[in-house]
Order: structure tokens, then sequence, then C-alpha cells
């Protein structure tokens, strides 16, 4: 009796993390179909992320679709920084640890749209990548 008491806390731990393996896969199918009308995106725990022309769309991933979407155009950004623990970082110098976010400063708004990221190393990346979007934006 007491060994099956001692399995009991084993079994359940297994069937947990398997819920949690089958529930990620579903987001990450989820994604896969929703990032085919984007030229690129990203997927990470916290949120996707699309960009299609010069339209950024994000959200949180879920098993069926992602929600509370939010697009804005990129000519509507008047700068943009990577924030790591909510304080601007440079992105030649990254730290190893931090919640990574980048920050989207609007010009017709008060107001800045935060989209979270898990890694800091994708989230500079990314922060390059738009930089240049931006400043071809700004060419034409």
């Amino acid at each position: 009796m007491e060994r099956g008491l001692l399995w009991l806390p084993l079994l359940v731990i297994f069937f947990w993390l398997a819920w949690k393996g089958w529930d990620e896969f579903q987001k990450i199918e989820a994604y896969r179909s929703w990032s085919e009308a984007f030229e690129q995106s990203k997927y990470d725990i916290y949120s996707v992320l699309g960009k299609q022309g010069s339209q950024l769309t994000w959200g949180q991933p879920t098993r069926k679709e992602p929600k509370e979407l939010q697009s804005f155009d990129l000519a509507n950004v008047q700068g943009l920084k990577l924030l790591v623990d909510n304080q601007p970082i440079d992105a030649d110098n990254l730290p190893k640890k931090g919640k990574p976010c980048l920050e989207f400063i609007l010009k017709s708004s008060t107001e800045s749209i935060k989209i979270p990221f898990t890694e800091i190393p994708l989230a500079a990346k990314w922060l390059t990548y738009l930089e240049k979007e931006l400043a071809a934006n700004i060419e034409h």
C-alpha cells in the first residue's frame, strides 16, 4: 500500500507533464497556421508577432488561434526601444538575464506598445530587423 502511495505523485506529475506538452504542441500548430499570412513572424510563450508589409500584428498564443490580437502600422511608429526589466538597454551590450520586450512609441498617441519576448537575443534580432524596416519606410 505504501509503495502505491509513493508512486501516485510521480504518476500525477507524469500526466501533468504530458498534458503541458500536448497543450504547447497545440499552441505551436495554431501559430503555424496563423503565421502563414505573414512574411516574418515569431512565436514564444508570451506572444506571437507577425509582419506583413508595414503592418505588425501581435497577440497571445492559445491552442486554437492567437487571441487579443492588436495591429499597428510601422508608419505610425516614432521610436523603438529594447527594454529588459522595463529599462532601456543598448543592443550591443545585452544582459544575460531579465524580461525583454520591444517598446513601440507611436506618433499618434502618448501611449506605447510593449511586445514581450522570452529571450533577450531574439528581441535584439527583432529590434535590428524592425529598425531597418523603419529606416526603409522613412526613405520611401
